[in-house]
Parts: C-alpha cells; sequence; structure tokens
C-alpha cells in the first residue's frame, strides 16, 4: 500500500481523540493517591497494550526486536533512552494540567511538543534544507506555523481566563489549583521533554523497516509496521514512570492502596488535584474504611482503560505515519495538533471555559480553527509531496 496522505491524517485524528480522552476514566477512581492509580495506567499503556497488540497484528515480533538487536544495537538502546527523556516529560505534563486545566494544558504543552519534535528530526538528518527548497515541504512547515499560531491564541485565551473566571467556578470545573504563570513554566518543560517521543520513533526506523520486509512477507498489511518500535520508545517511558511512581509510593506508604486501603490524597476532576469524588471528612471515621471490593475492582478497571486508551494514540499515529510518505516527519506535527483539537472540545464539554467573556471564547475558537487548519494544511502537503515524481539523474 503506497501513501495517502489523507488517510493519514484521518489516523492521527483518532489518534488525538485517544489521547484527549485518555484523562476522562480517571474522573471514577475513588479514594487512591496519585502515583497509584498512574503506575497502574503506566503498566496498561506502555507494557500490556503494546506487546498485546504488536504480538497479534505483527508476525514474530519478539524476533524482530532480537534481530534489530543483532544488526545494530543502537536501534534498540536509543529509542529506550529517548523514551526515558519522553517519561520526564510525561510526569511533567500531568503537573500542566493540574495548573492550566485540560484545555490550555494540552494545548501549550503540546504546542511546544508538535514544533520541537517536527523540527529537529530533519535537522538532524540534514533534510531540512531540502525540504525548505521543495513547493510540498514549505506547505508542511506553514501548516508548523499555523499550529504554532493556534497555541499561542490558546495561551493568550489562558490568561485572559485567568483574570476573569472566579475561585468558585475554577473549583466546579475541577481546577482549584488553576495558576497560569506556574503552568506555562511547567507546560514549557514537558512540552520538550515529551517531544523526545519522535526522536525514539525516529531511532527506531531500523526496528520498523525490519517489521515491514516480515509484514509483506506473510502477506499482511504494512499499517503495523512500527508496532515493535512503540514497544521499545514505551519500556524506556515506563522506567521513568516506574521509579517516580515507586519513589511516591515509599514516601507515602500507599502501598497497602493496591488492597483496599484508602488513599490520603484521592482524586477528583485532575489527574493530580488531590480533591475526591466522595465526601472526604478528616473528622469522620468511616472515610477511613476499606475500599469496598466493587469500588477497588471499578478503580483497577478505569485505571487500565485510561492507558489502553492513551496507547491507542500511537497505535493510530504509528498506522497515519505509514501513510504520510516521504515527509512523514511532519506526523508529528499532525498528531499533537489533533489531540489538542480533541483537549479543547473535551474542555469546552466540561466547561473550563465557563464564565468567560465573549472575547475569550472567541480566542479559543480561533486557536481551534487555527489547530484544525494547520492538519488540512500539512495533510496537504504531504499530498503534494505524493504527486512529485523522483528525480533521476542520468548516467554515462
Amino acid at each position: 500500500m503506497g501513501p495517502n496522505p489523507l488517510l493519514g491524517v484521518i489516523f492521527h485524528w483518532i489518534g488525538g481523540f485517544a489521547s484527549a480522552t485518555n484523562f476522562i476514566p480517571f474522573r471514577g477512581i475513588k479514594r487512591w493517591s496519585w502515583e497509584i492509580y498512574w503506575l497502574i495506567q503506566g503498566f496498561a499503556a506502555w507494557i500490556v497494550a503494546p506487546i498485546v497488540l504488536a504480538w497479534l497484528l505483527v508476525p514474530n515480533v519478539f524476533g524482530i526486536l532480537h534481530t534489530a538487536y543483532v544488526q545494530g544495537p543502537s536501534s534498540i538502546y536509543y529509542p529506550i533512552l529517548w523514551g526515558i527523556l519522553w517519561g520526564a516529560g510525561g510526569l511533567t505534563f500531568g503537573l500542566a494540567i493540574r495548573y492550566l486545566g485540560i484545555a490550555l494544558g494540552y494545548a501549550i504543552a503540546l504546542g511546544l511538543c508538535a514544533a520541537f519534535g517536527t523540527i529537529v528530526p530533519p535537522i538532524f538528518h540534514g533534510e531540512f534544507l531540502t525540504i525548505l527548497h521543495q513547493t510540498s515541504g514549505q506547505i508542511i512547515l506553514a501548516g508548523v506555523l499555523v499550529c504554532l499560531l493556534g497555541v499561542a491564541i490558546n495561551g493568550a485565551a489562558g490568561v485572559s481566563k485567568e483574570h476573569e473566571i472566579t475561585p468558585e467556578e475554577k473549583a466546579e470545573a475541577g481546577e482549584t489549583d488553576y495558576n497560569f504563570g506556574k503552568g506555562l513554566a511547567v507546560a514549557i518543560f514537558a512540552g520538550i521533554m515529551s517531544s523526545f517521543f519522535a526522536f525514539g520513533l525516529d531511532a527506531g526506523k531500523p526496528i520498523g523497516a525490519l517489521a515491514k520486509t516480515q509484514l509483506l512477507a506473510s502477506h499482511k498489511l504494512d499499517l503495523w509496521q512500527n508496532l515493535p518500535v512503540l514497544i521499545v520508545v514505551l519500556w524506556g517511558g515506563f522506567l521513568t514512570n516506574f521509579i517516580w511512581s515507586a519513589i511516591l509510593i515509599l514516601k507515602n506508604h500507599s502501598a497497602k492502596q493496591f488492597v483496599g486501603e484508602p488513599g490520603l490524597n484521592p482524586m477528583r476532576a485532575t489527574h493530580a488535584s488531590g480533591d475526591t469524588l466522595v465526601d472526604f471528612d478528616p473528622l469522620d471515621p468511616s472515610t477511613y474504611d476499606r475500599l469496598a471490593p466493587r469500588t477497588l475492582i471499578a478503580n483497577y478497571l478505569f485505571a487500565a482503560m485510561a492507558g489502553v486508551i492513551w496507547y491507542f494514540q500511537f497505535f493510530f499515529y504509528s498506522m497515519g505515519q505509514t501513510k504520510m510518505g516521504k515527509y512523514d516527519f511532519s506526523s508529528w506535527t499532525l498528531h499533537m495538533a489533533s489531540i489538542i483539537i480533541f483537549a479543547t472540545l473535551w474542555g469546552l464539554f466540561l466547561k473550563e471555559w465557563h464564565g468567560t467573556s465573549r472575547r475569550t471564547k472567541l480566542l479559543v475558537s480561533c486557536g481551534l480553527f487555527l489547530l484544525i487548519s494547520s492538519t488540512v494544511i500539512v495533510g496537504y502537503g504531504n499530498y503534494r509531496k505524493s504527486l512529485e515524481t523522483p528525480t533521476v539523474t542520468a548516467t554515462q
């Protein structure tokens, strides 16, 4: 199957929806500390789901990884390294959501992530000047700039929002910790670190090439060729998150929550707020009772559900990347813009912008329009590239 940028954009939109939606199941978790449900969702997202789906869809997936290691250990080591660095971005990304809310936190952190993760890989490979001198490449880079403009407008909407809504309205939307200044600093760090996932995917291309050969030899779709790459990158991400969660579990003595002890820092609307979905009164002894078996099982299911939904963002990303053609580096912008679009829509649905002025709502709408436009522009640039005839050099 050859390039199909339109189909690739659709796959990226689906992946963006999955990423923006994965925090929703966290709202159903009751009286568990952050480190408990974060570790469970991470195990589902970064270990179980990648291995199971790759094993189901890619023949001899573990043989492919072994062959890649034998042919060049760096194709394994570097994706893991970039995954470890990406994991640090994922941890601080949670704080960005805490301080800025879903809509604005996603917009700023992932906007920076989009720009950095899209531009740096082609610069590293010495391809950037070639891209600049081709019409299709110029269109794609214009789409990246439109994406950044949309992010900047969303940031302006966040500043406007901070001055307009009351503390009561922030609490109603689950944003009791809203702090634009602190959130902006965290989001910048998270955005840069999170972009290293794109570097990990780029470093794992030899694995993808082996998987593609195996899939075609088995008469299967090459759509799945990047699934083994995800396994390796996510190993690194899990390592970072596991270490941090383990430190918090030891520090907060929260290990017993795995078997039903109630948490001291339960969760409400955002995944690091510390509020509770149930009425928690420290003066009422009944609120210290062990979790009912049904509640405990539901907590595990909600956390695991969040992890699997999270993984599907890169499941569809890997499919979309195979359809973008020569300039598949642009997939990162498409993915990030799609996440921001659906996160903004979730923020509107969850009334994060309730109580703001018409001006602020107009800024949010303009930012959303520009982000959607950026995905269309990038997709069109890839379509133009797919129509270009390769230059053939005559030989004597």
